[in-house]
C-alpha cells in the first residue's frame, strides 16, 4: 500500500517552520554583531543560501533518500566519515531543540512574566518527549496552519514597522548610522555580522531529512520557497529594526526582540500576537528536532553504527530509548549553557555550519566519484567552492567572536565521535579484549572464560550478517573494490554476489573463473555467486530482502547510468559503493 506523499506547501511548511522561525532571534544577533550594517550581512547570507540551493538540489536529486549529510557521505565515502557528519547533525538537532524551546519560553515570558524561563524550557522539552513517545509526530496540516500564521504575523509586524517609520521619520536610522562602526571598520562589522547571521538559515537542511515522504519534484520547490522567505524576512526586519530602535537598546531585549519591536510599533496587542506566534512556530521546530533525530539515529542503528538497544519500540511503535537519550542530551546542553542565547546560538551555529560544509564536500565527492549517477540539476564547481569558502569564513567568525563557545561545542562533539568510532571499531576492540583475557586467564580462569564466551558470541553474531552486491557479472575489478570497501567499513564473513540475467543468457565463463580466484583471495569471507533470471527491479530487491532476511541497507549496487530505469530511492535504501 503506497503512502501518501507530501505536496509543495505541506513539505514547505514542515521545513519552513524551522528556517523561518530564525527571524525571531537572528535579527537581534546580527545587529549586536554588525550594528547598523546587520541587514547587509543578512543579504550576504541570502546570497550564500542561493548557492546552496543548487548544491542541495544536485546532491539530494541524485540520492533522494532520507538522512541528509549522513546519507550523502555514506554513499560517496567511508562509513566513518558519514558517522562524523551524523554526529554533527545530532548536535545540530540538540541545539535546535534547546534554542527553539528556550526562545519560545522567552517570548511567552514577555506575555506572562511569572515563571522561570529555564524551568519552563525543561518542561517544554519534557512535553515533546512525551508526545513523541506516544507516537505523535508532525502533522502536515498543523504545520501548514502554523506556517501561514507565522508568515501572516511577520507581514503584520513589517506593515506596522513601515507605518511607524512613515509617522516618525528616519531620525533613529540616521542616528544609528552616525554611531561608530562596531569592530573598527565596516568590512569587519559585516564579517562578524555575517558569521552571526548564518544562524538565520539553520533548518535549510531539514527538507533533505524527509525527502522520501515528498512527491517527485517537490524538494527543489521547498528549497526555493525557503530561500525566498528568509531572503525577504531576515534582512528586511533587521533594517526596519534599526529604523525604530537605537542600537544600544537591542542587546537588552535580545531574547524576545520582535515582541519588543511589536510593542513599540503597534502596541501590546501586536506584541502579544507575535509572542503567541513565536511560541507556536518555535515549538514546531522543537518537534521537528525530536522527529528528525529519531529517524537519523534509527537509520544509524540499522546500519550497525549504534547498538540494537536503541531499536526497542513501545506498543505505539516509537523508539522511546532514542527519544529519552535525546531529551537527556538536550537537558545537559540547557544546564551547561544555563539557557543563555549566546552560547546556545554558538553551539547551534558551529554544528549547523559544519553540516552545511559536509553537504558542500558531499557535492564535490558526488561529482568526482558518482559522475555517472543521474541528477536533475548540477551546481557549478566554482559555486560549490565559493559556498564552502563562505561556510569556512562563518565558522572562523563564530569561533573568533567567542572562543570559549568552541569548548562547549567540543564537549559534546568529541565524546560523541569517540563513541561512534568505538562502535565502528568494535570488531577490533572485541578481538583485543578476547586476546587480553586469554593472556591473563591463568589467574582468573572462571571469570575470563565466561567473558570470552560472551564476546565470542557477540563477534559471531556480527560476522554472520549477510551482505549482497548486485553485479552485472562482467567486471571482476569492480567486485574486488566492493570486497575492499566491505573489509574497511563493515563486519561480515558472508557475501552474496547476485547477477540478474535475461532468458537464455549464461554467465561469462571468464568471469566465473575470475570469481574463483577472488574467492580464494578472501579466505575469511564465504562468497556465494547467485544468478537469477528476470529483470533487476525494486520488486526483485524487496523479494530478495524478505526471502534472505537481509535489510536493503546491507545491499549494494555500483552507480547507475542515465539508462537505468529507476531512481535510487525506488530501491528502498540500497547503497552505492562505486
Amino acid at each position: 500500500m503506497s503512502t501518501k506523499k507530501l505536496g509543495e506547501w505541506y513539505a514547505t511548511a514542515i521545513c519552513g517552520n524551522d528556517i523561518t522561525s530564525s527571524c525571531l532571534y537572528v535579527s537581534a544577533l546580527a545587529i549586536v554583531a554588525a550594528g547598523q550594517y546587520a541587514w547587509i550581512a543578512l543579504l550576504l547570507v541570502a546570497a550564500v543560501l542561493y548557492l546552496f540551493r543548487k548544491i542541495y538540489g544536485e546532491v539530494v536529486g541524485a540520492l533522494p533518500l532520507n538522512g541528509g549529510a549522513y546519507n550523502v557521505l555514506l554513499n560517496t565515502t567511508s562509513k566513518s566519515n558519514a558517522s562524523v557528519a551524523a554526529c554533527l547533525t545530532i548536535l545540530s538537532y540538540m541545539a535546535t531543540a534547546v534554542i527553539s524551546s528556550s526562545e519560545a519560553m522567552h517570548y511567552l515570558h514577555h506575555i506572562l512574566p511569572y515563571f522561570n524561563v529555564n524551568i519552563a524550557t525543561f518542561v517544554l522539552l519534557l512535553i515533546f518527549l512525551g508526545l513523541t513517545i506516544l507516537g505523535i509526530s508532525e502533522s502536515a496540516v498543523v504545520a501548514l496552519v502554523i506556517f501561514i500564521f507565522h508568515l501572516t504575523t511577520m507581514a503584520l509586524l513589517i506593515g506596522s514597522c513601515f507605518y511607524f517609520v512613515f509617522e516618525n521619520g528616519l531620525s533613529i536610522l540616521i542616528e544609528n548610522f552616525h554611531l561608530p562602526v562596531r569592530n573598527g571598520s565596516i568590512m569587519t562589522a559585516i564579517f562578524f555580522g555575517f558569521s552571526a547571521a548564518m544562524l538565520g538559515i539553520s533548518g535549510f537542511e531539514s527538507s533533505s531529512n524527509f525527502v522520501e515522504e515528498q512527491k517527485r519534484g517537490v524538494f527543489a520547490k521547498t528549497l526555493r520557497n525557503m530561500w525566498i522567505a528568509v531572503s525577504i524576512l531576515n534582512p528586511l526586519i533587521a533594517f526596519l529594526a534599526i529604523c525604530i530602535i537605537p542600537i544600544s537598546d537591542v542587546q537588552s531585549h535580545q531574547n524576545s526582540f520582535l515582541s519588543y519591536v511589536g510593542t513599540l510599533t503597534g502596541g501590546k496587542w501586536l506584541a502579544t500576537i507575535i509572542s503567541i506566534n513565536a511560541v507556536s512556530v518555535l515549538s514546531g521546530a522543537v518537534l521537528t528536532s525530536f522527529v528528525g533525530v529519531n529517524g537519523l539515529i534509527k537509520r544509524m542503528t540499522l546500519d550497525r553504527i549504534l547498538p540494537n538497544y536503541f531499536l526497542k519500540e513501545n506498543k505505539r511503535g516509537s523508539t522511546y530509548r532514542i527519544l529519552i537519550l535525546f531529551f537527556l542530551l538536550c537537558c545537559s546542553v540547557l544546564l551547561v549553557t544555563r539557557g543563555q542565547l549566546g552560547p546556545l546560538a554558538a553551539v547551534y551555529a558551529l554544528s549547523f555550519l559544519t553540516v552545511m560544509a559536509s553537504f558542500a564536500l558531499g557535492n564535490i565527492l558526488l561529482k568526482l566519484r558518482r559522475s555517472r549517477l543521474p541528477r536533475p540539476e548540477s551546481a557549478r564547481p566554482g559555486a560549490v567552492v565559493i559556498a564552502l569558502f563562505a561556510i569556512i569564513i562563518a565558522l572562523y567568525g563564530n569561533i573568533k567572536t567567542k572562543p570559549q563557545y568552541l569548548v562547549t561545542f567540543l564537549q559534546y562533539f568529541i565524546p560523541s565521535v569517540l563513541i561512534i568510532l568505538a562502535m565502528l571499531m568494535r570488531k577490533d576492540i572485541m578481538h583485543f579484549v578476547v586476546n587480553m583475557l586469554e593472556s591473563v586467564s591463568r589467574g582468573y580462569k572462571k571469570y575470563t572464560v565466561t567473558r570470552q564466551r560472551f564476546l565470542n558470541r557477540k563477534l559471531k553474531k556480527l560476522y554472520e550478517q549477510n551482505f549482497v552486491f548486485f553485479s552485472k557479472g562482467d567486471d571482476i575489478a569492480t567486485l574486488n573494490k566492493v570486497m575492499m570497501y566491505l573489509h574497511e567499513n563493515e563486519v561480515t564473513n558472508k557475501m552474496k554476489i547476485v547477477t540478474v540475467l535475461e532468458k537464455e543468457q549464461i554467465p561469462d565463463p571468464k568471469f566465473l573463473a575470475d570469481f574463483e580466484v577472488l574467492d580464494r583471495a578472501y579466505p575469511d569471507v564465504d562468497m556465494e555467486y547467485i544468478t537469477l533470471v528476470g529483470k533487476f527491479t525494486p520488486e526483485l530487491v524487496e523479494d530478495l530482502s524478505n526471502k534472505w532476511n537481509i535489510p536493503k541497507n546491507f545491499m549494494f549496487i555500483s552507480s547507475p547510468g542515465d539508462r537505468f530505469s529507476y531512481r535510487v530511492d525506488e530501491l528502498g535504501g540500497v547503497r552505492l559503493v562505486l
